[in-house]
């Protein structure tokens, strides 16, 4: 798609590797799934927050 091939790539990594460190790795990974998901959710454009109606304040006292 880019050009990149197999050693381009490697070499990425190996860069990734240095500058954040392996114990870091699989933080970065989380947060970038969370983020991918949440912007399909977005682009899907369901809304995060559902807004139902609530019982009046008499019947929660009570």
């Amino acid at each position: 798609m880019f050009g990149f091939g197999m050693p381009e790539l490697i070499i990425i990594l190996v860069i990734v590797l240095v500058v954040f460190g392996a114990g870091k790795l699989p933080e970065i990974g989380g947060a970038l799934g969370k983020s991918i998901k949440n912007f399909k959710r977005a682009s899907d454009g369901k809304d995060e927050i559902e807004i139902k109606p609530g019982k009046p304040d008499d019947e929660k006292k009570a």
